[in-house]
């Protein structure tokens, strides 16, 4: 099982916090969930989840889409943060 939180502004878009993902042959890199979240969710996750500045992190550290994914990860979604 993958844990996916969502946050912020991702989370307001989706109207989900969380939702935990079964791990397997099709969910075992970072766009591989992208992709089956998108076929399950419907067109509009695409949009929000292939955002550009997009935040992504497998087990708190910060990855790129094509980072392999591993039964019991935490994956995360989040806008950047900025400062002031």
């Amino acid at each position: 099982m993958i844990k996916v939180l969502f946050f912020a502004r991702v989370r307001e878009q989706l109207g989900i916090g969380k939702i935990d993902i079964d791990f397997g042959e099709h969910v075992n890199t970072l766009n591989g969930l992208i992709d089956y979240l998108v076929a399950e969710q419907g067109e509009s996750w695409k949009e929000v989840l292939y955002q550009n500045n997009m935040v992504k992190a497998v087990n708190q550290v910060k990855v790129d889409g094509d980072s392999a994914l591993a039964d019991s990860d935490e994956v995360a979604f989040y806008p950047p943060v900025t400062g002031g």
